[in-house]
């Protein structure tokens, strides 16, 4: 039998999403697919394969040790021929095959915009589309073959499966206010002082909120108790210019406004929250010649900005 006549891309697809969910219900969900659907596209896999993929675990599932073997090789199979695809879809456009960029808070303010203007004023032909969100919902796109590549600080390790990092500069969170609260002008920051403010922190999951909560544990700081948690720049910069809130988050997030005298830093030592900002590529993935200049320029900007 041959393996073209029984293994098609559904296979992978299903497989590929039941290991990241360890859900046969949240894969079809993701998939828009019933879940026999995804329960028949399994045991085809498993067929093919000669071996069982998936096992029972408590009430759930989880791979099996043929799956763990499995799991690797099918995804880099599923991003090869979403790239192939993707590549001769895009040899009849005008500018070359769409780049799709996944941009992280801490550069989505400045370094992506400022680089693509660049591009854009240059002449340099493109076509690029920019998504913003959390760090594991940008990776699971990148993985997915749905994003090109993905800009933000160093993922958590374990999320790295099949990710390439390029590191481009470290950056420390900050805690900042408006310009004109009442704690702009502070020389030092007093345990207790963010309860008779609004506090914006990262939310439970995002890359630096470990980094957060050991920085308020080395300053002798207490955790606030009613903190607002978003990542959303839009919120917090409302929150920060028209409410007295604390905002503490990456410096690349508010360096505009840092830089424009509309918001100040409070006088905290972050040294122990720098963390590297970079380009986060799938395995084996050939960068289309648009989006090898988009990270060539984005690198460029870095060093012209004293980052690197």
């Amino acid at each position: 039998m041959r393996l073209s006549s029984s293994l098609k891309l559904r296979h992978l697809e299903v497989f590929v999403e039941v290991a990241r969910k360890m859900s046969v219900t949240q894969a079809a969900e993701a998939l828009g697919m019933t879940q026999p659907a995804v329960t028949r596209a399994l045991r085809e896999l498993e067929e093919v394969c000669g071996k069982p993929l998936v096992e029972k675990h408590g009430r759930g599932i989880r791979l099996s040790g043929y799956g763990e073997l499995f799991r690797d090789h099918a995804g880099r199979s599923l991003a090869l021929a979403r790239d192939g695809v993707a590549l001769l879809q895009g040899l009849d456009e005008e500018e070359g095959p769409l780049v799709s960029i996944g941009a992280l808070p801490t550069v989505a303010a400045d370094l992506v915009p400022d680089t693509l203007a660049q591009l854009r004023g240059g002449g340099a032909p493109g076509r690029f589309r920019v998504r913003t969100g959390e760090n594991q919902f940008l990776i699971d796109q990148l993985r997915r073959g749905s994003l090109d590549v993905v800009v933000g600080r160093l993922p958590a390790p374990e999320t790295m499966a099949g990710v390439e990092f390029d590191p481009l500069f470290r950056e420390r969170v900050v805690a900042v206010v408006a310009r004109d609260h009442p704690l702009a002008d502070i020389t030092h920051v007093l345990p207790g002082v963010f309860e008779s403010y609004p506090v914006l922190m990262p939310s439970e999951g995002s890359i630096i909120r470990p980094f957060v909560e050991r920085m308020f544990l080395e300053q002798g700081l207490a955790m606030p108790r009613f903190p607002v948690e978003t990542v959303s720049a839009a919120l917090g910069r409302r929150f920060v210019l028209s409410h007295q809130a604390v905002w503490i988050i990456s410096q690349g997030v508010v360096r505009p406004e840092l830089e424009a005298g509309r918001m100040t830093a409070l006088p905290l030592d972050t040294g122990s929250t720098l963390g590297p900002v970079g380009l986060c590529v799938r395995r084996e993935h050939q960068l289309s010649a648009a989006a090898q200049r988009f990270c060539a320029a984005l690198r460029s900007n870095c060093t012209a900005q004293g980052l690197a």
